[in-house]
């Protein structure tokens, strides 16, 4: 995460090299033929044709300075040439991209996509003559997929707080990606910690000292959080051994574990709230929030992500959040449908559509 450009592309290369040496002889039909990648790469790309992209940023904790402006098809294209593979990327995708091509695959009525994972973003598809930014003839289809990399909206109505503003200035990237550091995996543990490390300071909550793993950034992982809000038993023994095992925290009373459940859906809540404020908005640009002309519209929502698919309190409130929003009328006929793995599949069926495409054009 935060190497060199030839150091990351040589993993991705090594591994796949890997991937391919453990294929069975039968799934290589055209063994001369190059074979074609679809590459998920999920970060902002200024897209310059179907295979080839610069990367503008890095979110999610990455920074690797000497890859930002480089094609990034083009380092992975040499860091396979370094490993002999016969290989070439026909497809560039985002992962909101993949999984909206990938959920369409499947279900003619996705409308957008959503990762909420370690980070967070947003695809869905938009009439060509509503977007203000078009230049150039329209497409034969009218229709263009929005990337909206809605990690890194930010207002003056997001219900920031001092623990927010703080994670900011430390983070790698401060001032970007703002939306993503309230709602998305990778940094709802480290709000808890925040906000725990503070009570221990001004409140003494575990006790006369601060505990010193507390102070470690980043220790207490959201799937951390995720398993003590989910913690059923009667003493909240989770909580207990979490606190244990990974801030080295002994002997808590029930009140403290029981206070500790409700910061953590204090926290999820937030994000699920958002979240669903999110999709709505995306809902509402497309005038899918309301009965038009007497007529209902199915809208379904391709979802991806290892927060949203394993942390179940912040899925159950986001889903519950977006019914209030759209109310009786429209919530049934909103559906939400987890895509998983939705973003390498539609990658692959990119790769594989673009490679018909180019047959057709030889041919």
């Amino acid at each position: 995460m935060t190497g060199s450009s030839h150091e990351l592309f040589d993993f991705i290369a090594a591994e796949l090299a890997k991937f391919v040496a453990g294929e069975d002889e039968n799934s290589h039909p055209f063994p001369v033929r190059q074979r074609e990648l679809g590459f998920t790469f999920s970060f902002p790309v200024r897209q310059t044709s179907v295979a080839s992209g610069t990367l503008i940023k890095w979110t999610k904790g990455f920074s690797i300075e000497d890859a930002v402006g480089e094609d990034v098809v083009g380092e992975l294209t040499k860091a396979m040439e370094r490993v002999g593979l016969n290989m070439r990327v026909a497809a560039l995708v985002n992962d909101t991209i993949g999984t909206l091509a990938g959920g369409t695959y499947y279900n003619p009525d996705v409308i957008a996509a959503v990762i909420l994972g370690t980070g967070t973003n947003a695809a869905y598809v938009e009439r060509a003559n509503a977007i203000p930014k078009w230049r150039g003839p329209l497409p034969k289809s009218g229709e263009m997929v929005i990337n909206m990399e809605w990690g890194n909206f930010r207002s003056s109505h997001l219900p920031l707080t001092d623990y927010d503003h703080a994670l900011d200035v430390e983070s790698l990237n401060p001032g970007e990606q703002i939306f993503e550091k309230i709602i998305s995996g990778m940094y709802l543990g480290e709000i808890l910690r925040r906000v725990l490390l503070k009570m221990a300071e001004e409140a003494e909550f575990f006790g006369d000292t601060v505990p010193a793993k507390l102070k470690i950034p980043f220790i207490l992982r959201t799937p951390h959080m995720s398993a003590m809000h989910h913690d059923t038993s009667p003493d909240l023994k989770v909580v207990a051994n979490k606190l244990k095992d990974i801030l080295e925290i002994n002997n808590t009373s029930f009140k403290m574990r029981k206070v500790i459940v409700e910061l953590c859906d204090t926290i999820a809540t937030r994000g699920a709230r958002l979240s669903a404020a999110g999709i709505y908005g995306i809902l509402k640009k497309l005038g899918r929030d309301a009965v038009r002309d007497g007529e209902k519209q199915k809208s379904v929502i391709a979802l991806d992500g290892g927060l949203y698919e394993h942390y179940t309190k912040f899925s159950e409130c986001m889903k519950s959040t977006l019914k209030e929003l759209l109310g009786e009328e429209i919530s049934d006929d909103v559906v939400i449908i987890h895509s998983n793995d939705g973003s390498g599949i539609g990658a692959a069926l990119l790769a594989a559509s673009h490679s018909q495409y180019v047959e057709v054009e030889e041919s």
